[in-house]
């Protein structure tokens, strides 16, 4: 597993069973990753949580792979 799969499952797991983590999350979550666990999101990085429910689902398509091998040097590039 990645290190940035753990940390995402990290992140989850703490939000399902904190509910101050969890609302500070979704208001900030670049400032809550970094007071829960340390980690500095880029500037570049741009950071949205939301939230499923049993009748809202959310796809998430990732980054097409030509795309990222084109940005790898960029300061968002480790969080692809």
């Amino acid at each position: 597993m990645s290190a940035k799969q753990t940390l995402k499952d990290q992140i989850i797991q703490k939000a399902w069973e904190d509910a101050e983590f969890k609302k500070k999350l979704i208001a900030n979550p670049k400032e809550a990753v970094k007071e829960a666990f340390g980690v500095d999101v880029p500037d570049a990085v741009e950071v949205e949580v939301v939230e499923e429910s049993a009748d809202k689902y959310y796809l998430v398509l990732p980054p097409n792979p030509a795309d990222v091998k084109a940005a790898a040097d960029s300061e968002a590039a480790m969080w692809e």
